[in-house]
């Protein structure tokens, strides 16, 4: 696991231990799991948003061709676009 041998973890397990305490173990771990819970549900939200959006989403009008055409300009002469 992540080249971390049992001893490895043990001995990070032991240094948690005495750092936070045996009772606040508890309340971090469940403060932890309600995080990546409102994480995964945030993803989640954003996935099926992008997929409404793009389901929703009117296809691309077609491009006009540049064509040359002749249009008559208010002096009367014709010009070529």
């Amino acid at each position: 696991m992540f080249g971390m041998g049992p001893w490895e973890i043990v001995l990070i397990l032991v240094v948690v231990l005495l750092v936070f305490g045996a009772k606040r173990i508890p309340e971090i771990a469940q403060s932890l799991g309600k995080g990546i819970t409102e994480f995964k549900r945030g993803v989640k939200d954003v996935q099926s948003e992008i997929e409404n959006n793009v389901n929703t989403a009117p296809p691309p009008e077609p491009q006009p061709t540049q064509t040359s055409q002749t249009t008559q300009t208010t002096s009367g002469t014709e010009t070529k676009s």
